[in-house]
């Protein structure tokens, strides 16, 4: 099995942010006023015209009620694939994204970890 290309892995997530979408009956619209997106994003992420950075995927999803390992599976028109390949993808996705955020903390002063790790508690 050879390793996809950033293309192919974003021609995945526009496909299935569309067939998402659509399947909860939603417009490009009603799905960035939900998002607090532009339309605009929306349509180019769908378009592959442009990535979203972490936030505006954050976004999307939680406007989907998805989690964002589902913008990556493999869509309907590809092979079948295995419970076990889907939780191999989540745990990619997971991985990666506490990886970002670890990263991220890492580069905070005292003062700012404690100040996020705060907000983080009280919501």
């Amino acid at each position: 099995m050879r390793a996809m290309n950033a293309s192919e892995i974003q021609n995945r997530l526009g496909e299935n942010l569309k067939r998402i979408r659509k399947s909860r009956k939603l417009t490009q619209l009603a799905l960035a006023v939900q998002a607090d997106v532009s339309e605009e994003t929306i349509k180019n992420v769908e378009l592959c015209r442009a990535w979203p950075s972490e936030k505006t995927l954050s976004q999307i999803t939680d406007a989907l009620d998805t989690d964002v390992y589902a913008l990556f599976l493999p869509t309907a028109t590809s092979p079948a694939v295995t419970s076990r390949v889907h939780a191999k993808l989540k745990s990619a996705i997971a991985d990666s994204v506490r990886n970002y955020v670890e990263a991220v903390l890492q580069n905070l002063t005292k003062d700012e970890q404690k100040e996020c790790c705060a907000e983080v508690v009280s919501s």
